[in-house]
């Protein structure tokens, strides 16, 4: 008896690190210290000393039940974006910059071609975002997990100077929400999605006019990374006053996390095209509208608040950063909450 036939192969294993270094090679920064293949990843602090009062910000986060639709398509080559995105993109809404990040991916039977195409994608999304991939981990976890089955998520840290961490505690009466358009679904909500489409490859590689492509290319598409557009803004000079990351429980769970005590936000629905993905699953599942938008991102990836002054040139920095923005609403006194109008 040995380790492979009791369902581990580690061969496998070394045969995946060499395919996927030609990826990771592609998110070093010049604070990654040694190479890939220790037992940690080291990255160098050395230009924190910089700031005033350094703080570190964390995100942890997987891409749910999306990881069925890879595994249906047979497309592993962008679930990666999806892991990177749901922990930068936190970071990111809390006023960081993104330092490094680390993956985990958790399968039945490691596929060094498989693994390797979804370690492209976290790469990717590195790239993106600007964040080293400093190190990660694959498992085999035979009788666990059927053998075509995984799982992945990840770990970021970035840090952000104190004096600008976006807290919401400035915001006030007046101000403008402006809303960063999504590439979809995004990485929540997919347990309901699975409900509404049959996830079969027939169901998925189906065309649809709305839509433009097929269904399978539409769910798949990853998420949005909004790094360099916050980082636009922060470079133009305007002060973002609070900021949303929209993703499980859409509007109704995340807008009020950016709020104060004091303060209400309120949603002009019709300020920016909706996606037909959306209207699309709410016909075919019968869901009510409060629903979709206490589940789905609906169009609207992140928002950022900012003073009235400042919406042209933060409309301006985000578009530079290739992201569509759109005034959506605006911040007015009340309790803490959201309303959609």
């Amino acid at each position: 008896m040995d380790y492979k036939k009791a369902g581990v192969d580690i061969e496998a294993g070394y045969k995946s690190v060499e395919l996927m270094k030609e990826h990771v090679k592609k998110t070093m920064r010049e604070e990654v210290l040694g190479g890939l293949g220790g037992f940690s990843g080291a990255f160098s602090l050395a230009k924190i000393k910089e700031m005033e009062e350094p703080v570190l910000l964390s995100g942890t986060d997987g891409c749910g039940t999306k990881v069925k639709l890879a595994m249906i398509m047979d497309k592993h080559d962008t679930i990666g974006i999806d892991a990177v995105a749901m922990c930068v993109n936190d970071i990111a809404c809390a006023g960081g910059e993104p330092l490094f990040f680390l993956d985990y991916i958790a399968c039945g039977k490691n596929y060094p071609e498989k693994i390797a195409s979804i370690v492209k994608g976290v790469a990717d999304g590195c790239l993106q975002s600007e964040a080293a991939l400093i190190g990660g981990e694959t498992a085999e976890h035979p009788g666990l997990m059927p053998e075509d089955d995984y799982d992945l998520a990840g770990f970021a840290v970035g840090v952000c100077d104190k004096k600008d961490m976006i807290t919401g505690e400035n915001l006030k009466a007046g101000d403008v929400l402006i809303g960063m358009a999504s590439s979809g679904v995004h990485s929540n909500g997919f347990s309901l999605v699975r409900k509404v489409f049959e996830m079969t490859k027939e169901s998925l590689d189906t065309y649809y006019d709305e839509l433009g492509k097929t269904l399978g290319e539409t769910l798949l598409a990853p998420t949005r990374i909004y790094v360099k557009a916050l980082k636009n803004i922060k470079n133009a000079g305007v002060t973002v006053k609070a900021c949303s990351h929209i993703t499980g429980g859409g509007f109704y769970e995340n807008v009020p996390r950016m709020l104060k005590d004091g303060v209400h936000a309120v949603i002009e629905k019709d300020s920016y095209p909706v996606p037909p993905i959306f209207p699309l699953m709410a016909e075919k599942g019968q869901i009510e509208e409060q629903m979709m938008y206490n589940t789905f991102n609906m169009g609207i990836g992140m928002i950022v608040a900012v003073d009235p002054a400042d919406v042209d040139k933060a409309m301006e920095a985000i578009k530079a950063s290739g992201d569509t923005p759109y005034v959506i609403g605006k911040i007015e006194e009340g309790e803490k909450g959201v309303t959609l109008c």
